[in-house]
This record gives structure tokens, C-alpha cells and sequence, in this order.
């Protein structure tokens, strides 16, 4: 494995590459890191891709944005471009999760040719949401409150009881933690709680028709995220013309927390675009 360092509009992008073979570029999601992908699994290297995995602007070892607001998802495909262009690929399978699903989506509107597939992991942004939009974003901004004034346990505390059954609670509360630890700039990724969820990766569904690249979704039962909307990801399935949808059995983990799992279906997916 080896440590890379992509400059990119005055950010500078830590990430790793491994592997050889059909490339693959993994993004992860809000207040996670490049880890929070595939968990990390090597299957994917074992099976013949070449791997690169980085830290979003704020995240991680990655440095702080420009800003404070320019954590916007344009700002974020752009990022993905420089990389791609950095590790001279011209085309690559994109897996993303969350705010990395919906950084790939708006990159793929952008640069359609430089994507050979996609992989749109618990997608949850939906533009036709315009309910309670001063509470979500109020939500969003008690967690970089609690972030910047109280650490990862102020983040916690905000964070409050999850809205999944109890026997996931233990799981939740230590992932979260162990997210959080991994950040170099804290007040950074506070920025980006709050900068992110006001951004918009697509205006509306109409648009994903324009996405003529393989695509799978995964989706997540409620039950245990209900944080991604299961019937989110149906209509990012039903929307990008030809997409797959994919979820794990009712009641069990979630697909999307099984690194094995997830490296399964993108390798599915990049031996289908080669």
C-alpha cells in the first residue's frame, strides 16, 4: 500500500493506492475517513483492482478546506477529479457511501466520461425534501456545536439516542467514536457538518436519467439506518436507468457495514464493466 498526498485547489488530499488492475476510487461519508468504505477489507485488491481510497477536504489526515463553506458537493467533485488526474486514471469504478454516494452522483453529471461504473452506497439526499429543512439543518448544526465545544463526546451527547432498536445502539455509539477519534482538524469537520447537509449534489430526479454508466445502489433496511432511507436508495435505483438495487436480508446487518459484502458487489461490478 502506498501513502498518497493529492493537491487539489489549495487542499491537500491524504489517501492510499494498492493493487493493480481495473481501478477503483472509494469516497466515504460525512465524519467518517478513506477506512469507512470497505472497512478495510482487501478483497477487492485480491480480486485484480487497483484500489485508491482518500480522505475528504476536513477529514481525516486531509486538510481544511479554503473556507468554512466550501465544502459544497461541487467542491468535493472537484476533489475527485484532481485525484483521478493525479493518479493519471482516465476512467474508474466509483463507490461511494453517503456523502461519498452523492459526491459521485454529481461527479458522474459532470464527468460522465471519466466514470466507468457506479456503486451509490446508502444514498440519502433527496431533493424532493423540503419538510422540516430548519430542523434537519438544525440537527446538523447542534453536532458541529457539540464537535467544536465539547470534542467527540460533545458530538455524542448531540447525537442523542439513535433512532434504530436498541441491540444496534452499542455498535453505532462505537463506530461513531472511532470515526471521530481518526480526524486531524476537528474544527474543520465541524465546518463540514454544517456546510455539506445545506448542499445540493442534483436539483432534481429528472437529472440521474442523464447517468448512461452501470450502476448498483445499496441500500439499507430502516430497522438499522434509518438515517439512509431504504426507500431513498429505491429511488436512486428506479432514477439512474438501469441500476440494481441491492440490500441485505430484513433484520440482518447492513450490506453497507460489511466490508466483504460491499467489496463483493463492486468487484461484481467492475469484472461487468472490465
Amino acid at each position: 500500500m502506498a501513502e498518497i498526498v493529492v493537491e487539489a485547489g489549495g487542499v491537500s488530499l491524504a489517501g492510499e493506492e494498492s493493487g493493480e488492475g481495473t481501478p477503483v476510487v472509494l469516497l466515504h461519508g460525512l465524519t467518517a475517513t478513506r477506512r469507512y468504505v470497505v472497512m478495510g477489507s482487501r478483497a477487492l485488491q485480491r480480486d485484480g483492482h487497483r484500489v485508491v481510497a482518500y480522505d475528504a477536504r476536513g477529514h481525516g489526515a486531509s486538510s481544511p478546506a479554503p473556507s468554512p463553506e466550501a465544502y459544497a458537493y461541487e467542491d468535493l467533485a472537484g476533489d475527485l477529479l484532481a485525484v483521478l488526474d493525479d493518479r493519471g486514471i482516465d476512467r474508474a469504478l466509483l463507490a461511494g457511501a453517503s456523502m461519498g454516494a452523492h459526491t459521485l452522483v454529481r461527479f458522474a453529471l459532470d464527468h460522465g466520461d471519466r466514470v466507468a461504473g457506479l456503486v451509490v452506497i446508502t444514498p440519502a439526499f433527496d431533493p424532493d425534501d423540503t419538510q422540516d429543512e430548519e430542523r434537519r439543518l438544525a440537527r446538523w448544526d447542534a453536532l458541529a456545536d457539540g464537535l467544536r465545544e465539547g470534542g467527540v463526546e460533545g458530538f455524542v451527547a448531540a447525537y442523542g439516542t439513535p433512532k434504530s432498536p436498541e441491540r444496534w445502539h452499542e455498535t453505532i455509539f462505537k463506530v461513531l467514536r472511532q470515526r471521530l477519534s481518526a480526524h486531524e482538524h476537528p474544527a474543520a469537520l465541524a465546518d463540514a457538518l454544517s456546510a455539506v447537509p445545506r448542499s445540493r449534489p442534483f436539483e432534481d430526479w429528472s437529472e440521474l436519467a442523464e447517468l448512461a454508466i452501470p450502476a448498483i445502489v445499496v441500500a439499507s433496511r430502516d430497522e438499522a439506518d434509518p438515517e439512509h432511507p431504504y426507500a431513498v436508495g429505491e429511488r436512486y435505483a428506479e432514477a439512474i436507468p438501469g441500476a440494481e438495487l441491492r440490500s441485505e436480508e430484513p433484520g440482518s446487518s447492513p450490506m453497507a457495514w460489511q466490508g466483504s459484502q460491499l467489496s463483493a458487489v463492486i468487484a461484481e461490478l467492475g469484472a461487468r464493466v472490465g
